[in-house]
């Protein structure tokens, strides 16, 4: 038996002076008051209750420790209380996670009238692109692509990362017509390295087919801004995370490729270390982040988002040569 529970029902039995009154107020059946309190006794080693045919009440053992544990119980519903109202204002420290790029053009941005509507929470949003170990650096939540593969953690599926595959129109105007995948090995790839088997891009066609094309080219680096403004440049054709290509393609920069074609998304999750009491903060955080990252989020125009100018590469960037995509 639990000792704090049999220490509340205890306590009530001596304020009701009544096992059967204690029972209705605690919503138990009598004979669970009778056998905690018996348990509570057997526990200690003496009697706590002195019962007769004219009630019953405490003997002196008795009495010191109902002061105790009322006190005791006084000091875990003010402890509760603190942690309730911490809960509720939304104060402290929310420490966030994600990739360098999306936290540059995407989260960072979104944060904004976030953290204006929660004057007394504190932000504290880390970008990098390494692996990031949640419980050893206190991170409350993180915002990741690709697959989850630690099931200790949790997780909300927030939306899809598209990606898209692009070249300049200047490219176009010395290169061969790109007119299916297969034509792709006629023609200089930009490489993001940090995809696995980066050298197959794989992709979709409108009928459900699956097609792979090798590339090669000479440029191969993990940094998008890189990728960005060497495709921009003219130097090959590319695939590039939507919201990294967006602006570009929006200014004319950049043309999509192969239209008829679907590249494979990245599903978008906020992790946490636990799936089991979340808090407020965290939840908060993510009905927030939920309707912005619904749809097209990546052609957004309000303060939520703004176009990708800068950062570097995704975390757990999408398997371009995995046949079940």
């Amino acid at each position: 038996m639990d000792q704090l529970t049999g220490m509340r029902v205890f306590v009530r039995v001596a304020e009701l002076n009544s096992f059967s009154r204690a029972a209705e107020d605690l919503e138990i059946a009598q004979s669970t008051v009778t056998k905690t309190v018996a348990w509570l006794e057997n526990r200690l080693g003496t009697r706590l209750i002195n019962r007769n045919t004219r009630g019953l009440t405490l003997n002196e053992a008795g009495k010191l420790y109902y002061e105790t544990c009322r006190a005791i119980l006084r000091q875990i519903e003010e402890a509760e209380g603190l942690v309730r109202r911490h809960d509720a204002e939304l104060d402290g420290t929310l420490r966030i996670s994600t990739s360098v790029a999306f936290g540059e053009a995407v989260l960072g941005p979104m944060l904004l009238p976030f953290i204006a509507a929660n004057p007394r929470l504190k932000v504290d949003l880390t970008c990098e692109d390494a692996y990031v170990d949640l419980i050893a650096r206190g991170i409350d939540v993180a915002l990741r692509m690709g697959r989850l593969t630690d099931s200790s953690l949790g997780g909300r599926y927030l939306g899809a990362n598209p990606w898209v595959m692009v070249a300049a129109p200047a490219y176009f105007a010395r290169a061969k017509p790109l007119t299916t995948p297969d034509d792709l090995t006629g023609h200089d790839c930009i490489v993001y390295s940090s995809v696995q088997g980066d050298a197959v891009w794989q992709m979709r066609s409108t009928d459900g087919r699956t097609h792979a094309a090798s590339v090669r080219g000479c440029l191969r680096s993990n940094n998008l801004p890189t990728l960005l403004s060497a495709t921009r440049s003219g130097l090959g054709v590319a695939i590039l995370p939507r919201y990294v290509a967006q602006g570009a393609i929006e200014a004319g920069d950049l043309t999509e490729c192969l239209p008829g074609y679907v590249l494979p998304d990245q599903e978008l999750y906020a992790v946490f270390p636990s799936p089991k009491l979340v808090p407020r903060k965290v939840t908060a955080l993510i009905r927030h982040l939920a309707p912005r990252l619904r749809g097209a989020w990546w052609q957004e125009r309000d303060d939520n988002i703004r176009l990708f100018s800068g950062g570097i590469n995704q975390i757990e960037p999408p398997v371009f040569n995995d046949a079940s995509k």
